[in-house]
């Protein structure tokens, strides 16, 4: 008869948010940051893996991110785009993407490095792109994808996430997937983008913090239905009734009368 006490609504709501909350941890935040952590460690063993690695030319190798390639052929300036929005060592940045014909005639695009704005938002005079064959030490990456378009503004084409099909698509080129991040001291390249930090981070405490909030959720609702369909707990009907205010007025009243009785003999 005492377990029908949690059929409450306030019983039921809060057992709802609490199962809830938990289930959100198990599922979706402690898997997000095992993913994270996953993706983190796959990058540093690609990085680590890239320092020992000769660089080999692009196309001959497996396109693997972060391996070090070498590319021969000249770049299409015309073609240029800005990767606008980003971010580089938590400030704000241009990045200049250049289609590069390679000497098979198909085409990559080429991250040529970044840029600071100028009045917190305007595009700074940047040196262009070296003309004519040039021999290029870059590294792969994998494209970013949009559904937005490249539009003009400030007189350059800009785009809004490193997307080789909507470059191609505003210049009029048939661009490969995938692009190339050029490294320090090769033809054409202007702030160096900076490698990934090698390390593990919080992601996986992070995981196991959202599995113990979980945990702890569904604990702490045990407990607290447990403590409170105890006799004497917040649910037991044997509880005495609250009384009202006319009732306690009422008391007082007869109170009073009585001690003024006995003051009176």
């Amino acid at each position: 008869m005492r377990l029908r006490l949690l059929l409450r609504p306030s019983w039921l709501l809060l057992a709802f948010v609490t199962v809830a909350f938990a289930v959100t941890c198990f599922t979706l935040l402690a898997p997000w940051q095992f993913e994270r952590n996953t993706e983190r460690s796959a990058t540093n063993a690609a990085v680590r893996a890239s320092f020992d690695a000769p660089p080999a030319p692009i196309g001959s190798a497996p396109a693997d991110e972060w391996r070090r390639v070498t590319l021969t052929g000249e770049y299409l300036p015309e073609a240029e785009a800005l990767a606008r929005l980003r971010t580089v060592q938590g400030n704000a940045a241009f990045e200049v993407l250049t289609p590069f014909r390679l000497v098979d005639g198909s085409v990559v695009l080429v991250d040529r490095g970044y840029l600071r704005p100028v009045e917190g938002v305007r595009v700074p005079q940047f040196a262009a792109a070296p003309t004519g064959r040039v021999d290029l030490l870059g590294r792969i990456r994998v494209n970013e994808t949009t559904p937005r378009d490249a539009f003009d503004e400030d007189g350059r084409r800009q785009v809004y996430a490193i997307d080789p099909a909507v470059v191609g698509r505003a210049a009029g080129l048939d661009i490969r997937p995938g692009y190339v991040q050029l490294e320090e001291s090769t033809p054409g390249v202007l702030g160096v983008l900076p490698l990934p930090q090698l390390e593990a981070g919080p992601f996986l405490s992070y995981a196991l913090q959202w599995i113990a909030f979980g945990s702890m959720a569904l604990l702490g609702l045990g407990y607290f239905t447990w403590r409170e369909i105890r006799p004497g707990g917040a649910l037991d009907t044997a509880r005495p009734r609250r009384r009202s205010v006319a009732e306690i007025l009422a008391e007082d009243e007869e109170r009073d009368r009585v001690s003024g009785g006995t003051a009176g003999r």
